[in-house]
């Protein structure tokens, strides 16, 4: 199975609809489900990301209570027997990373995804995969927008990160492996 998994979509504030780029990137893939680790900002782009694939979230520090009532702000999900852990990544003190990793007990997940810092990020610690997946239509100071991918097969998960620099258009499309 493949996962796509996005965060930090600040829409309708830096796009009105999802990038082309993005899109055909799911496509590509052949996504199987669409993780959001939070910061949509606005009820509707979840609508968005359902129309493509199966979907779940947690809400981010910018998502208003109806985001964080339907999905909370932290989750554990189990697909295909792979516990991924969800979390947005905000709070105070210490660096994203850490506090996303302080989210979880050891043992309890297999997966860390976050998000909050628009930074792509994928790196194995001990035996757990952590990805931050960056931002689709927001890089920030990152020279790249970005989405992540898990892909759960026999042997394990294989966890990348995708790139591309056009957010409107869709050009540019490149990937790296995490």
């Amino acid at each position: 199975m493949k996962i796509a998994v996005v965060s930090d979509t600040h829409m309708p504030h830096f796009a009105k609809a999802l990038p082309r780029a993005l899109r055909e990137g799911f496509a590509r893939e052949e996504v199987g489900l669409i993780l959001h680790l939070g910061d949509f900002t606005a009820p509707e782009v979840a609508r968005h990301f359902a129309a493509v694939a199966p979907f779940d979230a947690v809400a981010g520090n910018n998502d208003g209570p109806e985001l964080q009532q339907r999905f909370g702000r932290r989750k554990v999900l189990d697909v295909g027997g792979v516990r991924i852990g969800m979390t947005h990544g905000d709070g105070v003190g210490r660096t994203t990373l850490a506090r996303a990793l302080d989210a979880f007990a050891p043992g309890d997940v297999d997966v860390i995804l976050f998000g909050h810092s628009h930074a792509p990020y994928c790196a194995r610690h001990g035996e757990v995969w952590v990805m931050n997946p960056g931002s689709p239509t927001d890089k920030r100071t990152n020279p790249r927008y970005s989405w992540g991918m898990l892909e759960l097969r026999e042997g394990g998960v294989f966890p990348t990160l995708h790139f591309y620099d056009d957010k409107s258009a869709g050009g540019g499309h490149g990937s790296s492996s995490g």
